[in-house]
This record gives structure tokens, sequence and C-alpha cells, in this order.
């Protein structure tokens, strides 16, 4: 499996979570097969994704496209997002 991992601080999470989840058609034409939204827990507004993905090429071809680009700035991300490609290795026996 394929995943990217993207860590960001956004100024409002509301105002975020709102754009985020209007581009959840995109991402899914796009080649992502869904994935976990989470906060830190202590603040709200530093936010970590995990999305899995089809493909690594089409991860990455999705992390440099201008409507996220342009997505981003209407979400109110600030700073530069910080973004891994990451491919599953192993699965840890419980």
């Amino acid at each position: 499996m394929e995943f990217i991992l993207v860590q960001e601080t956004v100024e409002n999470y509301g105002k975020w979570k709102t754009v985020f989840d209007e581009g959840g058609t995109t991402r899914k034409s796009a080649g992502s097969k869904g994935g976990y939204v989470l906060q830190s827990a202590e603040d709200d507004n530093q936010i970590t994704i995990l999305l899995e993905w089809d493909t690594l090429d089409n991860a990455r071809q999705y992390t440099r496209s201008d409507d996220l680009r342009k997505a981003m700035e209407r979400a109110g991300v600030t700073g530069q997002p910080k973004v891994i490609f990451l491919v599953e290795a192993d699965r840890p026996v419980q």
C-alpha cells in the first residue's frame, strides 16, 4: 500500500475541515482511497493527515497540483506543510 503523510498548521481547524471535506471527490478521482485526519493533543490547529493512495505517482501528482495549492490557501494552511511519501513495509503482530 502507498500513503502520504502530511503535517501542517492551520489558522482554524473548523474552516480547514470544511475545505478539506469539499475536496473529497477530487482526492478520490486522483487516486486517494481515504485515510485519517488527526489533531495534536496540545493544539487543535496542528493537523496530521494520513491518506492511502492507489499509486505513489498519483499521490505525488496530487501534491503538486494547483487545485491543492489553492485549496490550502482557502483553508488557511500556514507555512509549508511537511509531506512524506510512504509504502507499507510490514504489519506488526498484535
